[in-house]
């Protein structure tokens, strides 16, 4: 796994750990969403673990970004939608931070997949 795929399963894990505890209400006050919380941790736990896996099992390194990232990627996308229907928090913070990771996501994503490729071109 390349530094810069690690570098973006990191920086998505903290963004989604620090989304976690502001919807617990530990970082923010006000943004209290049990919902939200709940779905930020599993997600940021999910992420880390791809990290830890791909560090640990570099053989699988690659399809353990790309799912754990598109696991991620998915369950935003959920966030999104309940955004879109009321469910969800709604706050301007939310929606920019969704839109904002979901860039990242998509980033992330096409980085894990060109790495395979290059490194197809060069065996």
């Amino acid at each position: 796994m390349s530094s810069t795929v690690r570098t973006f399963l990191l920086v998505e894990a903290l963004a989604f750990g620090f989304a976690s505890l502001a919807h617990r209400g530990i970082l923010v006050e006000g943004y209290y969403h049990q919902g939200a919380y709940t779905a930020e941790t599993v997600i940021a736990l999910v992420l880390a673990l791809g990290l830890v896996v791909g560090l640990l099992a570099p053989g699988r390194a690659r399809p353990t970004a790309i799912a754990a990232q598109a696991f991620a990627l998915l369950g935003t996308c959920v966030g999104l939608l309940t955004i879109a229907i009321g469910v969800g928090p709604r706050t301007v913070p939310d929606v920019v931070y969704h839109l904002a990771i979901v860039a990242v996501l998509v980033w992330g994503l096409v980085v894990a997949v060109r790495e395979r490729r290059a490194g197809a071109a060069s065996d």
